[in-house]
């Protein structure tokens, strides 16, 4: 929750509100939960890109998120966002597959485009993520010696058993050792030295570590059996150790150019040198588990919004976000090589992660497969959001009816002279509330191939994040 000492700030003349917002009835409100947001109503015309934008496939995807509003509107949210969504959802069952012109008057007429940002910067981070498709194997053998673990059944959450098909992203995670004490669960390397043999927790073998750490980052994969069968995993927990991006262990240690890095470079890395693959592996100590979502099912993994994710067009942002809002992404992403380009497009938020946090930050989906996976592993970009707020939510009358913070002092008068000015000279810049500068678009300080597997964790349905 955001601090009492939060406030609303309106400046006429740039449009910038700070913290908290107001709702439609003028109480005040905080319908985005995430402190140090800083928001910008802006116009249409100042989207960069709007107009050029597929938006009939955008509502298609958006439509997919109305789903859980139009099937249980009475939520146990009560933030007013959720609400705005829900109508905007009514608003829009009746357009059944309109035309790109059509999809645009909807949005233009049922949101208004918000600016959104970590409170002093202009800009956020953007990653991406796929669900890997490799071969495996119902049993181990010299080529598939690699397990997928399922849950193990003495891993407890905050000192309890979870229940099935539950597992909170943040959480305390630990087990029972031999004096009954509760302790951390076993970390990376002490599973891959055994400490999991002989409960009978895997699922299948496939033949890569390094793909297996993939599998488990992404959160879901798609297993080829050696009989056809395709064997579809989902996240279903995990040990509760924090991540660590291997792609930086490699940097660091000189191994790989920073400029060479990607999940690939890192891929070729691991094979010629197997023996030092496997401690920087174990370097990132958290490890996931996995269940069975399905068999020779070939459609796209849910979410955890609970609804199937649209490549290009579906998003993975902080939890306290309110799942369906509809994100405008500005940025220039390497999606054909390592040249960037313009990426100019209309996303819907349906996922989460535990590292995924921040106004302004978001997962790309990319779809399934190798090459979605070559470009979710070039993207590590910074970009710019535009989020889109139902109407009903007129932040700008209800920033008014709030106080203004109270005006900071001039230094003191020490402080003054020392620095050459008179006793009641001018306040320094930074301390000037007249009117708070818009921060200047921050360039990528990293390469587009610095993405390297720097996630925290899987991408989708409740997974610990990325």
């Amino acid at each position: 929750m955001r601090p009492a000492s939060s406030f609303v700030r309106v400046v006429a003349s740039s449009g910038w509100l700070l913290g908290a917002f107001g709702g439609a009835l003028g109480e005040t409100v905080d319908p985005l939960g995430i402190p140090d947001t800083q928001l910008e109503p802006i116009t249409w015309a100042a989207v960069d890109g709007w107009e050029a934008d597929n938006h009939a496939a955008a509502f298609k995807t958006f439509m997919t998120s109305c789903r859980p509003f139009l099937a249980a509107p009475q939520s146990a949210d009560t933030r007013p966002l959720h609400a705005g969504l829900v109508n905007a959802c009514r608003r829009a069952v009746g357009l059944k597959s309109p035309s790109a012109v059509q999809a645009r008057k909807y949005f233009e007429d049922n949101f208004r485009p918000v600016r959104i940002a970590k409170l002093g910067e202009s800009t956020g981070l953007l990653t991406g993520y796929y669900e890997p498709i490799v071969e495996g194997s119902r049993f181990p053998s010299p080529e598939f010696s690699v397990p997928l673990y399922r849950r193990p059944r003495d891993i407890l959450v905050d000192g309890r058993s979870p229940p099935p098909g539950v597992f909170p992203n943040r959480a305390s995670v630990g087990r029972r050792d031999a004096k009954n004490q509760i302790v951390p669960y076993h970390d990376r390397l002490a599973i891959e030295d055994g400490a999991l043999d002989g409960q009978k927790l895997e699922i299948c073998w496939i033949k890569d570590p390094f793909d297996a750490m993939s599998i488990q980052i992404q959160g879901s994969a798609r297993i080829k059996l050696e009989d056809g069968t395709l064997l579809r995993l989902n996240y279903d927990g995990y040990n509760g150790h924090g991540y660590t991006a291997v792609g930086r262990i490699l940097i660091e240690r000189n191994l790989i150019p920073r400029e060479e890095m990607s999940m690939e470079r890192i891929k070729r890395w691991m094979h010629a040198n197997p023996d030092q693959a496997r401690e920087v592996r174990g370097t990132n100590r958290g490890f996931v588990f996995f269940r069975i979502t399905g068999l020779n099912k070939t459609d796209e993994p849910v979410g955890a919004q609970g609804v199937p994710l649209d490549p290009g067009r579906s998003i993975a942002v902080d939890k306290t976000h309110v799942y369906g809002t509809p994100f405008f992404i500005e940025a220039d992403l390497p999606l054909e090589g390592a040249r960037p380009t313009k990426f100019r497009r209309l996303m819907v938020a349906q996922d989460t992660g535990a590292a995924i946090t921040g106004p302004a930050r978001a997962d790309l989906y990319w779809g399934a497969g190798d090459n979605a996976g070559r470009i979710a592993g070039r993207i590590r970009h910074q970009g710019r959001f535009v989020m889109l707020l139902p109407r009903e939510l007129d932040m700008i009358a209800a920033g008014k009816k709030m106080p203004m913070p109270r005006r900071k002092p001039s230094f003191p008068t020490a402080v003054a002279a020392n620095a050459g000015d008179a006793p009641n000279g001018p306040e320094r810049k930074d301390v000037k509330h007249s009117e708070p500068a818009k921060p200047s678009v921050v360039a990528d300080p990293k390469s587009s191939a610095q993405k390297s597997l720097q996630h925290t964790a899987p991408k989708s349905t409740s997974r610990p994040g990325q």
